[in-house]
């Protein structure tokens, strides 16, 4: 199976880490995010690493990886990043990762076994997490909410209690053909501005809204989402305990 990795986006929030890099070029505990999301999927048995690039396209180039571009990347969202690598998407399952996140194998292992058309894995302890990162978890924490079947019912909206919230979207999915063009056809519905700006958690949510299923997997390993300047101050004052190894 191919993966492809998402690293279009600058990460302004991250200020001067990204002033020269990519945000997947980031070290956290001494390593690229992209180097550790390449270990991780190569463990896990992925044959093929491509990233989609856009901010200082150049630094993701003789890094071993097939490479797709996002000329547009300063003014659209994921998806339309995704997009950009159609030609493999349309032919045969791709397994998608955010660039600003770290995952073990074990969570790629468990993704690529699914068979739905469309999976996400998801973080079943994210309180653990998000209590680290945030003084209140639910203040940057979405809903998230899945069957007794394992078939996802809500995501990416705001929560009022810990109670539509059973566990975190990690930032790693993947897509068969199938379930590719169902994504495809959101996009063909929806004015030009609407899809440009498309993000991830609200096309699986418009999805859901279709009656499309989407398949959540547990991942209870550790893993990490590099989002600001204190993300990597926790990651990096305590590596042992999200799994970092250098």
């Amino acid at each position: 199976m191919k993966a492809l990795i998402l690293a279009a986006g600058r990460g302004s929030r991250m200020r001067s880490y990204t002033e020269d890099r990519p945000k997947g070029l980031v070290e956290v505990a001494g390593k690229p995010l992209l180097h550790r999301q390449i270990d991780a999927l190569k463990a896990a048995g992925i044959t093929e690493v491509g990233v989609v690039s856009g901010y200082k396209a150049e630094m993701l180039k003789d890094r071993g990886l097939t490479l797709f571009h996002n000329p547009r990347w300063a003014e659209t969202n994921m998806v339309t990043s995704l997009s950009c690598a159609e030609k493999w998407l349309k032919f045969e399952p791709v397994l998608v990762s955010y660039s600003d996140i770290f995952y073990k194998a074990e969570a790629v292992s468990a993704l690529m076994k699914t068979p739905s058309d469309i999976a996400i894995t998801y973080d079943p302890h994210w309180q653990d997490l998000w209590s680290r990162r945030f003084s209140d978890p639910l203040s940057d924490a979405e809903t998230f909410r899945f069957a007794p079947n394992g078939q996802l019912c809500e995501i990416g909206t705001r929560p009022t209690s810990l109670d539509h919230v059973q566990g975190q979207y990690m930032g790693l999915l993947r897509f068969t053909p199938a379930g590719w063009e169902r994504a495809m056809a959101v996009r063909a519905s929806l004015k030009q501005e609407s899809c440009d700006h498309l993000d991830m958690t609200s096309l699986l949510r418009i999805l859901l809204e279709r009656g499309d299923v989407i398949d959540a997997i547990p991942s209870p390993w550790p893993w990490g989402e590099v989002d600001s300047e204190m993300d990597l101050t926790l990651y990096e004052s305590d590596p042992k305990s999200f799994g970092l190894s250098s």
